[in-house]
């Protein structure tokens, strides 16, 4: 484990001064060597204040700025930095965690071991709330899954830490809180699509190291808390459902979005009326709007003819990897779990039949 690593933080206005200090204390305290270790804060939406508060207090980081916010161009940034210095693995990592001491060594080791593997998803554990979760953590994700209509959802939720063994697989996608991959991976699928700006970002990057031929594991030693909360912005809204529909349509084969147009139509006209009963109709039709360009149908054939030059038949490795329940498991809908789910995975398996 002598190589470069780069870990990149991404800061938007004032979060840094909200997560900074814990998350750099446990970057501070880790095992892997500091003098093969890189930091870059990308400094998002950045501001003269902001710049000097992170340079103040991070003093051994690279801090490098954007003004725009798109969490997408800011990874790119920071990973291409990265690479330019000589490092041979590249982490993205969320500021709002803390982790444990040998997380960044657990997860070099992971790539190390299995060379077949692209990326490796630290175990992501729930920040404490109270003194009963210090002593028995709870889970956050061991990884995300995928289902058919494009939504992305996270895996054990909630449920209590428990000891795993090995290195498992990762069927559909690593979350974005945080990864390691290799640059030779980063490299090949071209990074982080930037028009999808935040939100599934790392669903799309996960699929085309998928597609790429590489594998995505679990490395389960490496440990963090993450500071998580599901709460939802209008403009986070916005991305997740937009993004949903740029995914499936960048990705999917046109046999395969002939198909589903049906699930799609009916998803979305439930996702209409149920927009209009929480209030963010609006957000909802500009998130659909964005298909009615004709800027964002010549986009989607460039992404479709990158994808195709990494894997020209995808279809085998989406139908591994893509399931057709939605488990959005920090939410418990009986609708969702009693009636939608039954019909999503009797529908879902019907085509992969027919595909």
């Amino acid at each position: 484990m002598n190589g470069k690593i780069a870990v990149v933080l991404i800061n938007y206005r004032d979060y840094a001064k909200k997560y900074l200090a814990a998350c750099r204390d446990s970057l501070r305290s880790q095992t892997y060597p500091a003098d093969k270790l890189k930091i870059y804060i990308i400094d998002n939406a950045s501001t003269p204040e902001s710049y000097q508060y992170l340079k103040n207090n991070f003093p051994e980081a690279r801090v490098l700025t954007r003004s725009d916010g798109n969490y997408c161009a800011a990874n790119n940034l920071g990973f291409r930095a990265g690479r330019k210095d000589g490092c041979e693995s590249l982490v993205t990592l969320n500021m709002d965690t803390e982790l444990e001491t040998n997380c960044l060594q657990e997860l070099v080791l992971a790539l190390e071991k299995h060379t077949e593997a692209g990326i490796a998803q630290a175990k992501i554990l729930l920040f404490p709330k109270n003194e009963n979760e210090k002593k028995q953590a709870k889970i956050n994700t061991l990884g995300n899954k995928i289902n058919f209509l494009g939504f992305g959802t996270t895996s054990y939720y909630n449920e209590v830490d428990r000891p795993i063994t090995g290195y498992p697989e990762i069927k559909c996608y690593a979350s974005g809180c945080c990864f390691i991959t290799k640059k030779e991976v980063y490299q090949k699928i071209g990074g982080w699509n930037e028009e999808y700006f935040m939100y599934h970002d790392d669903m799309e990057f996960g699929l085309k190291t998928l597609l790429a031929g590489y594998k995505i594991i679990l490395a389960p030693q490496a440990r963090l808390f993450h500071k998580y909360e599901f709460t939802r912005s209008i403009k986070m809204l916005y991305y997740m459902e937009r993004n949903r529909y740029l995914m499936t349509l960048s990705f999917y084969p046109f046999k395969m979005i002939i198909f589903l147009a049906p699930a799609w139509v009916v998803m979305a006209i439930g996702l209409m009326f149920y927009a209009l009963f929480k209030g963010w109709f609006l957000t909802w039709f500009k998130s659909t709007f964005y298909f009615s360009r004709p800027s964002t149908w010549t986009k989607l054939k460039k992404y479709r003819q990158e994808i195709k030059k990494i894997n020209s038949k995808p279809m085998a490795i989406l139908k591994e990897n893509i399931i057709g329940r939605i488990d959005f498991l920090e939410i418990d809908n009986p609708i969702l779990r009693l009636f939608v789910n039954p019909l999503l995975n009797l529908y879902w398996r019907l085509l992969k039949f027919v595909l």
